[in-house]
């Protein structure tokens, strides 16, 4: 993977509580960390000897957006010009399961076109991300 010629960003529905808005980015990020565990660098030592976990190797910018916006660049993302780009998403449905078993069988019975979302991560080609979400201002 060449990380210079990568991107990853993650859009948030600007609208939420602050809480929501940190779990949506922790839970995104989780993810990301799973499904690309080779952008996570390797661990680190400080001066004192003491190691630390290593992180992603490059900036995640996080947007801000509309649920309408994130819906949409949702839907974009099922095209197959986007195929290659990792794509994590969170919603309304999963935020409101308790377990994860809930959260299958929810999902299972629900289209996708009434889904919420409250976020939503990509990484990949900076050309196809910044196509995407290049416009966006960052949440601040």
């Amino acid at each position: 993977m060449d990380l210079q010629n990568e991107k990853c960003v993650m859009v948030i529905d600007e609208n939420l509580p602050p809480g929501l808005i940190v779990n949506t980015a922790a839970i995104m990020g989780i993810t990301l960390g799973k499904e690309m565990p080779e952008v996570v660098g390797a661990n680190v030592t400080d001066q004192s000897g003491n190691q630390h976990l290593g992180i992603i190797e490059f900036p995640v910018p996080i947007l801000k957006g509309t649920p309408e916006v994130i819906k949409e660049i949702r839907e974009k993302l099922y095209q197959p010009e986007f195929r290659e780009l990792s794509v994590v998403d969170f919603s309304d449905l999963a935020q409101g399961c308790k377990t994860y078993d809930e959260f299958i069988g929810k999902m299972a019975e629900t289209p996708e076109n009434t889904l919420q979302y409250f976020g939503i991560a990509i990484c990949g080609p900076k050309k196809k991300v910044n196509k995407l979400t290049g416009s966006m201002p960052l949440l601040r």
